[in-house]
C-alpha cells in the first residue's frame, strides 16, 4: 500500500484520486480544475405512459368466412400453402374426406393498435389493420370495448379513422412534425402479438424517408412487431408525431428498422375523411423520373434536383398549361421541388380546381406555367406509337453518334402530339450504349429543339465531338434525357 504524506504537497492541488491505485493529478497552484463532462443519463419514460397510454387503443377485426376444412388442428392458413403448391399435408390420412362446410360465421382476422384523436370517440389507427374487416373492436385500456364504424380509409397514406359511441375520451396531443429531430427519443405503445399496452422506445434515426408516393416516413429503432400497427408514436414532451406503420425486415419480426406515418400528414388525410369518408387528391397529368447529375450539367440545370416530366397525358392540367415532354419541373406553388417524390406530394395535397403555378427549366431557361389542378383518377394506357411510312434515311451526321434517323410525317407528328422531331432507324456504338434504340422520337438535342432531319443535323455540327452529348427521346408514351459519350 503506497502512503501519501499530504503536507509534503508543496504548492500542489490535489486534482483526483483513483481508487486502489493511489495515482495523483497535480496542477500547479492557483490553475482552475477542469470540469468534468457532464453525463446525462436514459430518459425516464414513465411519466409519458402514464399521460399518453390511456389515449392508446387495442383493435381486434373479423370477417364473416365460410367455415373450410380444418385437418388435424393444423392452421388454415399453413393448409392453404400446401395445397397451393402441391405438397403432400403431414400426417393426413388419404382417405380422409373433408369435414362439410359451417354456414358464414365471424372469424378473427387480425389486430392491431390505434389511438383516441378526439374525446368524442374518433380513433385513428392504419388502414391496413381494418381492411376487408366486417366487424371492428376497439378496447380501451380500462377494459371497455365498443363496436367501431369505419369514417373512412386511405390506402395511398395507410391511415383509417373508426368512430365509437363514447364522450370524455382521453384524447392525445398532436405535435409538430416540422420539430422533430434526428436523434431525439421516441415511445412507441401498442399491441404487438395482441400483449396490450405494450411500450418500446428508441431513437429518430431518420426523416423524409421516401418508401410511398405521397409519405415522407419518420424512421426509427423503435421496436415495432405485428400488432403494433396503428399506434401512436410518442416523442418526450407526450405529444404524438407519427403513426407506426411499416418495418423493414427480412424475417417477418422486428429488425431495428421501422417507419411511422407524420402526423401533419395523417391529420390531414383523417379531416377529409371525417368530411366526406374519403380523400381527394390533386393531379395534373404527368409522368416523371430522376434528374441525373449527369444530365444536370449537361442541360445547364447544374444541381440534380426536379422532376423530369417523361411524358404528358393528352387533355390533361399539365398539357393545357404547356408542360412539353423533357421539361424538369423545379417549382410548384414557388415550393423548390428538391426530389422527385416532393412532386407528387406537392401536388397531390394540392384541392383539385385550384389555380396553381409550375415553374420548368426549359432549354437553358426557367418558365412560370398557371396550371388548374385536376382530381386524380387512374392511369391511362399508352397508345402505340404509329408505323413509320417512309423508309429509314440515313443521316450522315447522325451517324457520327452511331444513329441513323428520318424525318417524321404530318401524320405521325399529330398523332403523337408533338411539333416535330427525328425517329431512330438505327442505334450503334455510342447512341445504344446511352440507351437509345430503334423506334425513339430524339425531340432535341444539346437543348436545341429538333423539328426535322436539317435541324438534327445542323445542331450535330455545332456540336464539340470530344465531349458528351444531351438527347432528349420519346419512347412510347414518356420522354427521357440519354447522354450520348462519342467513341474516342
Amino acid at each position: 500500500m503506497i502512503r501519501i504524506d499530504w503536507k509534503k504537497l508543496p504548492s500542489f492541488a490535489l486534482a483526483g484520486v483513483l481508487m486502489g491505485t493511489a495515482s495523483l493529478v497535480a496542477v500547479p497552484h492557483g490553475a482552475a480544475l477542469a470540469q468534468p463532462a457532464v453525463s446525462r443519463g436514459l430518459p425516464d419514460f414513465t411519466e409519458l405512459v402514464e399521460q399518453v397510454g390511456p389515449s392508446v387503443v387495442n383493435i381486434r377485426t373479423s370477417e364473416k368466412v365460410s367455415a373450410r376444412t380444418n385437418t388435424n388442428g393444423m392452421d388454415e392458413d399453413m393448409l392453404e400453402f400446401f395445397r397451393r403448391f402441391g405438397v403432400p399435408i403431414p400426417n393426413m390420412p388419404r382417405q380422409q374426406r373433408p369435414q362439410r362446410p359451417q354456414p358464414d360465421e365471424e372469424q378473427p382476422r387480425g389486430v392491431g393498435s390505434g389511438f383516441i384523436l378526439t374525446a368524442d370517440g374518433y380513433v385513428m389507427t392504419n388502414a391496413h389493420v381494418v381492411e376487408g374487416a366486417d366487424e371492428v373492436i376497439v378496447t380501451l385500456t380500462d377494459k371497455r370495448e365498443f363496436k367501431a364504424k369505419l369514417v373512412g380509409a386511405d390506402k395511398r397514406t395507410d391511415v383509417a379513422v373508426v368512430k365509437i359511441d363514447a364522450t370524455g375520451l382521453p384524447a392525445v396531443k398532436v405535435g409538430d412534425v416540422s420539430r422533430l429531430k434526428v436523434g431525439e427519443w421516441v415511445m412507441a405503445i401498442g399491441s404487438p402479438f395482441g400483449l396490450e399496452s405494450t411500450v418500446t422506445a428508441g431513437i429518430v434515426s431518420a426523416k423524409q424517408r421516401d418508401t410511398g408516393d405521397y409519405l415522407p416516413f419518420i424512421q426509427t429503432d423503435v421496436a415495432i412487431n405485428p400488432g403494433n400497427s396503428g399506434g401512436p408514436l410518442i416523442n418526450m414532451r407526450g405529444e404524438v408525431v407519427g403513426i407506426n406503420s411499416q418495418i423493414y425486415s427480412r424475417s417477418g419480426g422486428f429488425m431495428g428498422i421501422s417507419f411511422a406515418i407524420p402526423m401533419d400528414e395523417a391529420i390531414r388525410v383523417s379531416e377529409q375523411l371525417r368530411a366526406s369518408g374519403r380523400v381527394t387528391r390533386g393531379r395534373i397529368g404527368v409522368q416523371i423520373g430522376q434528374v441525373s447529375k449527369d444530365v444536370a450539367e449537361s442541360i445547364g440545370l447544374g444541381k440534380a434536383s426536379g422532376a423530369l416530366v417523361t411524358g404528358v397525358e393528352a387533355g390533361s392540367p399539365a398539357d393545357k398549361a404547356g408542360i412539353e415532354a423533357g421539361d424538369i419541373i423545379t417549382r410548384f406553388d414557388g415550393k423548390v421541388i428538391d426530389k422527385l417524390a416532393d412532386l407528387p406530394r406537392l401536388v397531390g395535397n394540392t384541392k383539385p380546381g385550384t389555380k396553381s403555378t409550375v415553374t420548368v427549366f426549359r432549354r437553358g431557361s426557367a418558365k412560370d406555367l398557371g396550371i388548374t389542378i385536376a382530381e386524380i383518377e387512374g392511369d391511362k394506357p399508352a397508345s402505340k406509337l404509329a408505323e413509320r411510312e417512309e423508309k429509314p434515311k440515313s443521316s450522315p451526321a447522325a451517324q457520327l453518334l452511331g444513329l441513323s434517323v428520318s424525318g417524321l410525317t404530318d401524320a405521325q407528328k399529330k398523332e403523337l402530339k408533338i411539333r416535330g422531331g427525328v425517329v431512330v432507324n438505327v442505334a450503334t456504338d455510342a447512341a445504344a450504349r446511352a440507351g437509345l434504340r430503334e423506334g425513339d422520337i430524339i425531340l432535341s438535342i444539346a437543348n436545341i429543339e429538333i423539328t426535322g432531319v436539317k435541324d438534327f443535323e445542323a445542331a450535330l455540327a455545332k456540336l464539340d465531338k470530344n465531349k458528351p452529348v444531351n438527347v432528349l427521346y420519346r419512347r412510347g408514351e414518356w420522354a427521357q434525357y440519354a447522354l450520348i459519350r462519342p467513341s474516342k
